[in-house]
């Protein structure tokens, strides 16, 4: 009798230690679950599920665990294990991954995705800026655009003064450079932020437009090659919650994020603005590529935040940022939507 309770208690032992080694990440997600992003950091989970034999799984919470901005702190204390946002909201944390965030980066969500993975794996995840979290990728929306509601802008001077919403970060100091007047507003208060006439137009990227219903009011676009900003998101993994995971399971998690994981992030980006420029152009969204002078001028104003960038990236121990910045550029040249 001893003996088989014996067998029985080891039984029980053994299969309390292999459920041990099972994780269960909680995802903390505050876009709706229709968003590129959201959308793409469902199927990486469906993904991770597959390739660890569910021995790693994503159980995602009904609300997110902390505001957009402080996402990336909430990561890092473990509130969430897995989760993504914007660096932009945190400006005085990030000062790296702002060269994707400047104006003429790329014209495909894609290219500039695989680009900016490329550039953080082989310059700017040495310096840090994620301590407390495992980066599982970097990535970008497609190429920002200036939305505007009541004429279409030709020349500087249609900016003068002109309220536009921004969402943070850099393109914030790009408005300010090109005399408008940012007005910080999430995607979700666009709408009746124009309705209450507090705003002039946005500057947003085209998959917003359509499932926020902007169309009635954004009746102008205009665009510059590689976008008049970008934005830099990053899919993050607490670090105590990364060692936690057997090495194993590490190794095919590595294999869906990286480079992987951020194309596939960007060409879900950059099919949403292709279904939404179809959807805007039956509108009748006028679409006014910006004329030449306007291009010179945006690129001397700009050149700036391109400048301050330079010596904060250096400050902060880039070596040559000039080279990565122009190594970026070119990773991403490449035809978009």
């Amino acid at each position: 009798m001893r003996r088989w309770l014996f067998i029985i208690g080891m039984g029980l032992a053994l299969a309390g230690h292999a459920l041990a080694g099972d994780v269960v990440l909680t995802v903390s997600n505050w876009l709706p679950s229709t968003h590129p992003v959201a959308r793409t950091q469902s199927d990486w989970c469906t993904e991770v599920v597959r390739a660890t034999d569910s021995r790693v799984s994503c159980r995602f919470l009904a609300s997110p665990v902390s505001a957009p901005a402080q996402t990336f702190e909430a990561g890092r204390e473990g509130r969430a294990d897995l989760s993504y946002s914007v660096h932009g909201f945190t400006p005085e944390r990030f000062v790296l991954t702002g060269l994707v965030e400047l104006p003429f980066g790329a014209d495909s969500a894609e290219a500039a995705s695989v680009a900016y993975q490329r550039i953080h794996q082989r310059h700017l995840a040495r310096h840090r800026e994620h301590q407390g979290l495992q980066v599982m990728a970097v990535f970008t929306h497609g190429p920002g655009m200036l939305f505007t509601s009541t004429r279409p802008v030709n020349r500087l001077s249609d900016l003068d003064r002109m309220r536009l919403r921004v969402g943070g970060g850099l393109v914030t100091e790009l408005g300010v450079a090109l005399g408008a007047v940012p007005v910080l507003k999430t995607i979700d208060q666009i709408h009746s932020a124009l309705d209450r006439a507090e705003i002039d137009g946005a500057l947003i990227s085209a998959d917003v437009v359509p499932p926020n219903k902007l169309e009635g009011w954004l009746r102008f676009r205009s665009t510059v090659p590689g976008g008049w900003y970008n934005t830099s998101f990053a899919l993050v993994m607490n670090e105590a919650t990364w060692q936690r995971i057997s090495a194993a399971d590490r190794s095919a998690i590595e294999s869906l994020s990286g480079e992987v994981a951020a194309r596939a992030f960007g060409r879900s980006f950059d099919n949403a603005d292709r279904r939404a420029l179809a959807q805007m152009q039956a509108r009748g969204v006028q679409v006014t590529p910006a004329p030449d002078p306007l291009l010179a001028d945006i690129r001397q104003r700009s050149a700036i935040l391109e400048q301050r960038w330079l010596r904060l990236a250096a400050e902060r121990g880039l070596r040559n940022p000039a080279a990565v910045l122009r190594e970026y550029r070119t990773l991403g040249a490449g035809s978009g939507p």
